[in-house]
């Protein structure tokens, strides 16, 4: 059924508008993407040196990472990993990146100067999204599946058990991002598919509270004073704005973006965050003291994940629909480069990035 939609919804961009496309959203976001008809046969690439740290690209429908080289902007490597990898962090220690295979249940640890596979780690149950806490203590992934979150205990990448489950806490329909404040004491996760905002203590592993929000709530996003949490709504065209300094989350203001407005992305200058708008084919630039839309930017084939260059000057994003990397000049607003990749890529990361404030 989900490989039908999936179909469907690729025919439609081009036939039927964003109208019925709204009407798909539900199944089109639901985070379990389509399954793959087996296992895919990995094209034959040339292997070659890498000079620089390697641009990595998730593809979820092929259960690979794609090496871009930078210099060149050709795939140089296609790395197989877990079923269905959606998201990637770098480890506190700026030693691995790890790589979330939700279907695969397990976790692979790529080296992030040199695209190498270190190890994998399974029986990590549906690591769908993942966050490590700014203290090194907590390392957290939402089971996007099968509706839980679970907090482990951080303790080295070279150790024996990198990390060590502490809590597994139940939770509603669909977990799907994550994010954690600067003083590693509040973790916040979106239910998207019961439209739901939940704050969690980490210290304690306890609920803090729960509180609703509009249509398939995907990435979160904390403004650097840590007050304001924006929540995107992949089924609707706004990102809400929450205040999270009190007691309770309390919605304090509604962003017009685009159609479909799903994951983050800080341009690095402490300044801006932006937000893909997927069925929009956009992305838009919003200003975090203001919480206005200052800019936006084309982005064809369903822009997913993004990542900034070191020097700000280019936005990387996964095109999701096309299967391509995008790469966007901030200055002219043109799309300057499309390199071809795996199926579905959805997690994008390289080293050599812009802070992430």
């Amino acid at each position: 059924m989900k490989s039908v939609w999936s179909k469907q919804l690729k025919n439609g961009l081009n036939v039927i508008g964003y109208g019925l496309l709204l009407c798909m959203v539900p199944f089109v976001y639901a985070s379990g993407v389509p399954k793959a008809g087996g296992p895919q046969p990995l094209p034959k690439i040339k292997t070659e040196a890498i000079k620089k740290p390697p641009i990595l690209v998730l593809n979820s429908l092929s259960a690979s990472v794609s090496l871009i080289d930078p210099v060149t902007f050709a795939e140089i490597k296609r790395l197989p990993v877990g079923k269905e990898p959606h998201h990637l962090y770098m480890t506190p220690d700026s030693k691995s990146v790890l790589v979330a295979n939700a279907a695969g249940n397990s976790i692979t640890f790529i080296d992030p100067k040199t695209g190498d596979v270190q190890r994998t780690l399974n029986s990590i149950v549906d690591p769908y999204h993942l966050r490590f806490s700014p203290n090194m203590k907590w390392f957290v992934t939402a089971a996007n599946r099968l509706d839980h979150v679970d907090i482990y205990t951080w303790h080295g990448t070279e150790a024996q058990e990198p990390i060590k489950l502490v809590k597994r806490l139940p939770a509603s329909k669909t977990p799907s991002h994550l994010m954690i404040d600067d003083q590693s004491k509040t973790l916040y996760a979106t239910m998207q598919d019961s439209n739901e905002l939940l704050a969690i203590d980490l210290e304690t592993q306890q609920p803090l509270w729960e509180v609703p929000t509009g249509k398939l709530p995907a990435d979160v996003f904390l403004t650097p004073d840590n007050t304001k949490l924006l929540v995107a709504l992949t089924g609707e065209n706004a990102v809400q704005v929450f205040d999270v300094s009190g007691i309770k989350g309390v919605l304090v203001k509604r962003i017009q973006t685009g159609l479909g407005a799903h994951a983050f992305r800080a341009q690095g200058d402490g300044q801006h965050v932006f937000v893909s708008n997927r069925a929009d084919n956009s992305i838009s630039r919003i200003n975090l003291n203001t919480l206005e839309v200052v800019d936006k930017y084309p982005a064809p084939g369903g822009p997913d994940c993004m990542e900034m260059s070191d020097d700000g000057k280019t936005l990387m994003v996964t095109s999701r629909w096309s299967g391509k990397l995008t790469f966007i000049d901030l200055t002219t607003h043109l799309v300057v480069r499309q390199i071809p990749v795996g199926k579905s890529p959805h997690g994008v990361w390289t080293l050599e990035h812009a802070t992430r404030q």
